[in-house]
């Protein structure tokens, strides 16, 4: 799986695993290495501009790597990052 974003490519064979490399390359974020959700809510609060605040809950059902893909994918979709699944 291939990711881009702000002319970067993150490439993985889990959305797990891109997600914590856009957890390493985000300068200002201020706890890393905690849990991928605090992560991912972190960064969909920086988001704000572009996805709508009915997409920032992050569901306490989902395990890591669904919650990391569908993070990937609602990027995708707003138009703030490029997700490309590869077979």
């Amino acid at each position: 799986m291939i990711f881009r974003t702000g002319g970067t490519f993150y490439r993985g064979a889990s959305a797990v695993e891109i997600a914590r490399a856009l957890e390493r390359d985000a300068a200002d974020y201020p706890r890393p290495g905690q849990t991928l959700r605090q992560f991912l809510l972190w960064s969909l609060n920086h988001l704000l501009d572009r996805v709508p605040p009915r997409e920032l809950d992050l569901s306490d059902r989902l395990d890591d790597e669904a919650l990391a893909f569908s993070y990937l994918c609602l990027c995708d979709e707003y138009d703030a990052g490029e997700l490309t699944v590869e077979p």
